[in-house]
C-alpha cells in the first residue's frame, strides 16, 4: 500500500474561530483568490473541494470522486513548522518563539563571533526580496550576512553567492541553529542565498535551506520504526530536521514537485510518500500576489487527473494545507485558517470527512492504514 500526501503549502480555506487573535479575521485564501481571478478548478471539484463547509466559489460536485473536509489547527500557531508538526502528532503548549523586535545583541554577539566576527546588517523583521534589495549592495562591500526574521519563528540569513560560497553559508546556518535553542529556540533557521548586480538581486529559491528544532518521536518514526517506506519530498525532512524518514527526494518548486511525486507513484513503494508544495506560500502568498497563486493551483488542478490515474487498488492519495496566506489579505504574514484535507483511494468516493478537530488526524489516518501502533494524538478519518 502507498499513501500520497501532497500539502498544497497556505491553501487555507477560511479564517478560525480564533482568527482575530491572530489579526487574521476574515482571511480566506481559496475563496479569495478565485473570486480575485476567477480561475475554475474542476478537478479539486470533482473530488469534492467544492462541498467543503466555507467554500463557496466552487461547484458543488454532485458524485465526488473522493471525499472532503477541513481540518481545525490546535496548536498555537500559522506557520509551516506548527502545521506539519502537528500533521504528525505533535501538539505544543506554546508556540514557537518569535522576535519582532529583532534578535537580542546577546544572541547577534554569539553568532558573529561563530562565523569569524563578520557582524550582520539589518535584524529586523522584514521581507526577504526588500532585504536583498535594500541591504544587498552593502553586503557586497562589507560580506556581512544579512539577517532578518518574520512573523513566523525564523532566522533567516542572507548572503549573496559570489560573497559567501553555499557551503560557508549552510555551515553559518548550522552555527545558528546550535545558537538557537533554550529561550532563544526558533522553529527554523533559514538559509536565503542570492544573486546577481544591485538593483537586479534575485534570490536562489532552489538553494534554500531550512534548519529545523529535532521534533520529539511522532508518526513518521513509528512508521519508520515499522518497517514501513517514509519518503520526503521538497522541504518536508527540512521541517522534521530530517528525522523519520528513509529516503528524501530535493525539489524546487511546485512543478518539480508535481513530476518528482508522480514518478514516485511509479514505485512498489509500501509506505508514505509526503510532498510540499511550497510555491504557493513562498512565491505568491508572502508577495501578496493572487494572480501567481491562482496560476499555481490551476497547475496543480491540471495535474490531478495524473495523481488520481496512477492509485493503484489499494493506494491513497490526500491532498492537505498547512495554514493560509491569503495573497489579497492586508501585509505579507500568513493567515490562521482552516486546512484542507481531501482523500481519493478505496471507499472514499462520496465521503463527507466534517471538520476535524486537528491536524493530527492526518498521521493517525497514516498510522492505521499502514497498520502501525501508535498511541498520540488523533484520530482516524477511515
Amino acid at each position: 500500500m502507498k499513501i500520497v500526501t501532497v500539502v498544497l503549502d497556505s491553501v487555507g480555506l477560511g479564517y478560525l474561530p480564533d482568527a482575530p487573535a491572530f489579526g487574521d479575521e476574515g482571511a480566506d485564501t481559496l475563496d479569495h483568490t478565485v473570486l480575485k481571478t476567477g480561475i475554475e478548478l474542476p478537478n479539486l471539484a470533482r473530488l469534492g473541494l467544492g462541498r467543503v463547509p466555507g467554500v463557496h466559489t466552487l461547484p458543488l460536485e454532485p458524485e465526488p470522486l473522493g471525499a472532503w473536509g477541513r481540518m481545525k489547527e490546535k496548536n498555537p500557531g500559522k506557520d509551516s513548522s506548527t502545521g506539519h508538526w502537528e500533521f504528525v502528532g505533535i501538539h505544543l503548549d506554546h508556540p514557537f518563539r518569535t522576535f519582532p523586535e529583532g534578535f537580542p545583541e546577546e544572541l547577534m554577539e554569539k553568532f558573529s563571533e561563530a562565523i569569524g566576527g563578520r557582524g550582520w546588517l539589518l535584524n529586523q523583521p522584514y521581507s526577504g526580496t526588500d532585504a536583498i534589495r535594500d541591504y544587498g549592495e552593502e553586503h557586497l562591500k562589507t560580506g556581512k550576512p544579512i539577517v532578518y526574521t518574520s512573523a513566523d519563528s525564523v532566522f533567516q540569513i542572507a548572503t549573496h553567492v559570489d560573497v559567501v560560497p553555499l557551503e560557508t553559508l549552510y555551515e553559518w546556518c548550522e552555527k545558528a541553529r546550535a545558537l538557537l535553542t533554550g529561550e532563544y529556540a526558533v522553529a527554523r533557521v533559514i538559509a536565503r542565498p542570492f544573486a546577481g548586480e544591485p538593483g537586479r538581486f534575485y534570490r536562489l529559491n532552489e538553494k534554500r535551506h531550512d534548519y529545523a528544532l529535532v521534533p520529539p518521536d511522532n508518526v513518521l518514526d513509528a512508521l519508520k520504526a515499522a518497517g514501513r517506506e517514509v519518503v520526503g519530498v521538497g522541504k518536508i525532512p527540512d521541517l522534521y530536521a530530517h528525522k523519520g524518514f528513509t529516503r528524501e527526494v530535493a525539489s524546487g518548486s511546485n512543478t518539480e514537485g508535481i513530476e518528482k511525486t508522480l514518478a514516485l507513484m511509479d514505485e512498489a513503494i509500501h509506505g508514505l510518500v509526503f510532498t510540499n508544495l511550497v510555491d504557493f506560500d513562498a512565491k505568491y502568498g508572502h508577495r501578496r500576489n493572487p494572480q501567481g497563486y491562482a496560476e499555481a493551483l490551476v497547475e496543480f488542478d491540471r495535474a490531478l487527473p495524473a495523481f488520481l490515474e496512477k492509485l493503484g487498488p489499494e493506494d491513497y492519495l490526500f491532498i492537505v494545507s498547512d495554514h493560509g496566506n491569503d495573497p489579497t489579505y492586508r501585509g505579507t504574514d500568513h493567515t490562521r485558517e482552516y486546512a484542507m484535507l481531501l482523500v481519493a483511494g478505496p471507499g472514499m468516493a462520496g465521503r463527507d470527512l466534517g471538520t476535524r478537530k486537528t491536524f493530527a488526524d492526518l498521521g493517525a489516518t497514516w498510522a492505521k492504514l499502514l497498520e502501525t501502533r501508535w498511541e498520540g494524538p488523533g484520530d482516524s478519518v477511515i
